[in-house]
């Protein structure tokens, strides 16, 4: 496997680096967890069915929008950790003597409308792990 590269640093220019990479003969895209992807996934996926491209994305709501497959920290636990953390704080803890944490339950998402389109058999073992199964 070669990874394919694409700096985009604007929203106008998605499209065509989807595009580029589909030029590029790539296999699937990965979206890494940014503002600018975070704020514009649904033109990514969209310009990524358009090229046959599964997407791997990094939340629910670019899953649900089209993505093939999302692997996300739980953001459940991470509010509950927020809070926590929030909570020693206005109880007078100081903010540099509590530890930082790691994520520790990672989430697992499937879209299967969007295997389907792309003709993408998803193995049941797969499926039977998947936190989130979009049919």
């Amino acid at each position: 496997m070669e990874p394919i590269f694409v700096q985009v640093a604007q929203p106008a220019l998605l499209e065509d680096a989807v595009a580029q990479v589909a030029r590029q003969r790539g296999q699937a895209i990965y979206v890494p967890n940014d503002n600018l992807f975070d704020e514009n996934a649904a033109v990514i996926v969209r310009a990524a069915l358009r090229h046959r491209l599964p997407t791997m994305v990094t939340g629910p709501e670019p899953l649900e929008g089209g993505g093939l497959l999302s692997h996300s920290i739980s953001f459940v636990e991470r509010d509950t950790r927020v809070a926590a953390i929030v909570d020693k704080i206005l109880r007078g803890a100081r903010p540099g003597d509590i530890p930082i944490e790691q994520p520790t339950r990672f989430e697992l998402g499937i879209n299967l409308k969007t295997a389907k389109a792309l003709e993408i058999n998803v193995p049941q073992s797969l499926l039977l792990r998947a936190d989130k199964v979009i049919r």
